[in-house]
């Protein structure tokens, strides 16, 4: 655009004023038109209808009302995002015109630009949307819809009408978003342990909208299992999602309805412009901390973008494909031209290619070049509106460079800047507290069981390792009952492992085990003791961590891994990346989230070894960055590991090359509503066949009160009810 102006404050200010007046011209569109039938009505008003029928419960129309309200939302971004793509090419002769104008009229040529932009797209939305439907929605409503939380009505709402299918569903979603909120959590427990509820029913209905975090995380467990060109190819589909995502946003803050900025009285028509361009492009460059930020998060994931880069670069590297990673690496350099190991870097991939001069010529995606130039140029024109217009602006990025920032500003922007580093430097520092209840330390209450290592030793929390749990006899019948049901079982059934491919899993459960042995497949005393085994674990680990309450198996599983033959050679990857047990681990960050599809009840961990003919398998504790290895476990019959299953504990198996390793994993709950049904089951089956077993100390303590959610459930639904709603709207 030829601009005619000597001075940059002219130009922000016509920049400003010609590039958003569309915005006003657009917030005035929607007035007038009769014709609404058969268009999007507002998914505001659908909403608060819908909670004025729950209210009143009235069931039926509170689901109809509630379900429109969400199709109505993402029906309105489709609308709006493709009128935006109808609209492009709306005045573009006129912008033709604006771009060769050398005399007075460039400013009419660009408002005859900006009206057929305007016309555009009032007509287009005017098509498939109500006038009231084109309003901007209130601070309440994006609130709502933001947390969830018409899915928190529909959860009661669809429970309420028995359609339990769809109950599990909506509280699933609205509970992805809100991972704290405890009523919610034992609803969907309840939900899991109903009938006609099955686990299909557990998916996130707005996963349309988080595709990113999906592929981000698939990434991240191929990286961990060092399947580099798995990895890569991650990377890049994660990278492209979130430009996608990104874009969608921008479009959305573009196209959407805008407020008029507030009239003071002494503001003309350049000056409210201006005002309403700079939310525009504060809106679009709050586009990185929203697409940056997971469900039920409260902070967005620094330098999101640039940290893929960074991931994809290095994945392509050890692929293999060194030109992808020169120019993922030139992408990277954008954003931080001057960091030294991304140059370092740089030269390592040059001296790789050696002679392949066109390789080493490989120029950044352009798709980066576009983003990171006009991040800059809004970032140029926001700065400016800070400090001349008065304007509020957060900057997301850590990667600004500090020639963007205006000098008179740049004294505070560099002590900002500063707080965030030393910040990240004591979140680094910073050590992660137990916060488990267990204290390690106390009594073994076997004869024959002695403390191999401690917390001492192992260079953790409320670490132990016991030796003497088990007999070799003991071993050796656990493993003939891990061969004799491997292919009759329950477990994988000698299919490649879900962690690696160089080796195949064989598993089973207690319940699979008694129901095995009653068809006469393996010994009922095989079984037995595979149930015992948890309650000896159990009555060791209860004693010795001290635990403050009645201690519950929550899931026991045997498990075997076995090495292919013929698929070791130069194998770099784990038998079990480096995890959590009750979080999800990100180790870029250091944290660790307590929420689905993390198991968040477990609260002790333990494995329990039966032999150690194999290599490899060894068990290994790690700090939260997933890669300092603080201690180590060889594997040997009778030998037991336990450990609080926090944060504290990262860990992870290292790669069994030869042979099969077998071993016996068990978690454990302070919760009873989260026991191991399979293993009341079990109890049911023998108690059914007159034999006894082992009687567990929690059923001491606790009296006959109901022996778990499922079995009071089943009373509650013979009295003819399945229930009501207590504790407020979102509690079953």
């Amino acid at each position: 655009m030829a601009l005619n102006c000597n001075h940059f404050t002219a130009y922000v200010a016509f920049t400003l004023f010609f590039a958003t007046i569309l915005d006003f011209a657009f917030a005035a569109s929607g007035r007038g038109s009769s014709h609404v039938l058969s268009l999007l009505q507002p998914y505001d008003y659908l909403y608060y209808s819908g909670v004025r029928s729950y209210f009143g419960e009235e069931w039926v129309r509170a689901a109809e009302l509630l379900e429109k309200s969400i199709v109505a939302k993402e029906s309105l971004s489709r609308v709006r995002r493709q009128c935006h793509e109808d609209c492009v090419s709306a005045g573009e002769e006129a912008l033709d015109k604006l771009n060769s104008e050398k005399g007075s009229l460039w400013d009419l040529w660009a408002l005859d630009w900006v009206q057929q932009r305007a016309e555009c797209l009032r007509f287009c939305i005017g098509r498939s949307v109500t006038p009231a439907g084109q309003l901007p929605v209130s601070a309440d409503i994006e609130y709502e819809f933001g947390s969830r939380n018409p899915y928190n009505f529909l959860q009661v709402t669809y429970y309420k009408l028995e359609k339990l299918q769809k109950a599990a569903s909506a509280a699933h979603t609205y509970f992805v978003a809100n991972p704290n909120h405890l009523e919610m959590r034992n609803n969907i427990e309840k939900y899991r342990r109903m009938e006609g509820v099955s686990e299909d029913a557990f998916q996130d209905r707005e996963i349309e909208n988080e595709k990113h975090w999906v592929l981000y995380d698939s990434a991240v467990q191929h990286e961990a299992s060092s399947d580099w060109v798995q990895t890569a190819e991650r990377w890049k589909a994660c990278v492209n999602e979130t430009l996608r995502q990104m874009e969608e946003c921008r479009v959305q803050c573009e196209v959407a309805s805008q407020r008029l900025p507030e009239d003071r009285g002494v503001d003309g028509v350049f000056e409210q412009a201006a005002a309403l361009s700079l939310s525009l492009l504060s809106c679009r460059q709050s586009c990185v901390t929203q697409i940056a930020t997971r469900p039920g998060r409260i902070s967005a994931q620094e330098d999101f973008l640039p940290s893929q880069l960074e991931h994809m670069h290095i994945a392509q590297f050890k692929a293999g494909d060194i030109s992808g990673a020169v120019q993922t690496l030139r992408s990277l350099l954008l954003f931080y031209p001057t960091d030294k190991e991304s140059l370092d870097n740089l030269q390592l991939y040059f001296e790789t290619l050696g002679g392949d001069t066109e390789s080493q010529g490989t120029q950044p995606a352009q798709e980066f070049v576009t983003y990171v130039s006009r991040s800059l140029q809004e970032k140029k024109l926001l700065y400016f509106g800070m400090e001349n217009l008065d304007f509020r602006f957060t900057d997301p990025d850590l990667w600004t460079p500090e020639d963007v920032v205006p000098e008179s500003m740049r004294g505070v922007w560099k002590a900002e800047k500063e707080k965030i580093n030393e910040k990240t430097k004591e979140e680094e520092k910073k050590e992660v507290v137990d916060d488990s209840g267990f204290y390690a330390g106390g009594p073994v209450p076997q004869v024959g069981v002695t403390i191999t290592m401690d917390d001492e030793v192992l260079n953790g929390t409320n670490r132990v390792v016991l030796d003497g749990v088990m007999t070799e006899k003991e071993c050796d019948k656990i493993m003939q009952l891990a061969s004799a049901a491997a292919l009759a079982g329950d477990g994988y059934q000698g299919r490649r492992s879900p962690h690696t491919p160089h080796e195949t899993f064989e598993g089973l459960t207690v319940l699979r085990a008694v129901k095995l042995s009653q068809d006469g497949l393996v010994n009922q005393s095989d079984a037995k003791l595979l149930y015992e085994l948890g309650e000896r674990v159990r009555t060791l680990l209860h004693s010795y961590f001290r635990s403050p309450s009645g201690l519950f198996v929550s899931f026991t599983h045997l498990v075997c891994r076995s090495a292919v033959a013929g698929d070791q050679e130069g194998r770099l990857d784990l038998s079990h990346p480096v995890h959590v047990d009750n979080c999800l681990l990100e180790p870029e960050t250091k944290q660790c989230w307590r929420e689905p599809p993390a198991f968040t009840h477990r609260e002790l961990s333990a494995i329990l070894y039966l032999n150690d003919n194999f290599d490899g398998g060894e068990l290994f504790f790690t700090n939260m960055d997933a890669k300092t290895v603080t201690a180590r476990v060889k594997p040997s019959c009778g030998r037991l590991v336990g450990f609080s299953s926090g944060p504290v504990n990262p860990h992870g198996v290292t790669a069994v090359t030869r042979g099969r390793r077998c071993a016996l994993a068990l978690w454990f709950t302070t919760e009873k509503l989260y026991r191991d049904m399979e293993r009341e089951k079990a109890e049911d089956m023998w108690a059914a066949d007159g034999q006894s077993v082992v009687k567990k100390e929690e059923e001491k303590t606790e009296g006959t009160a109901g022996r778990n959610a499922r079995s009071q459930a089943s009373k509650e639904r013979g009295k003819g009810g399945r229930g009501r709603v207590t504790g407020g709207k979102d509690e079953l």
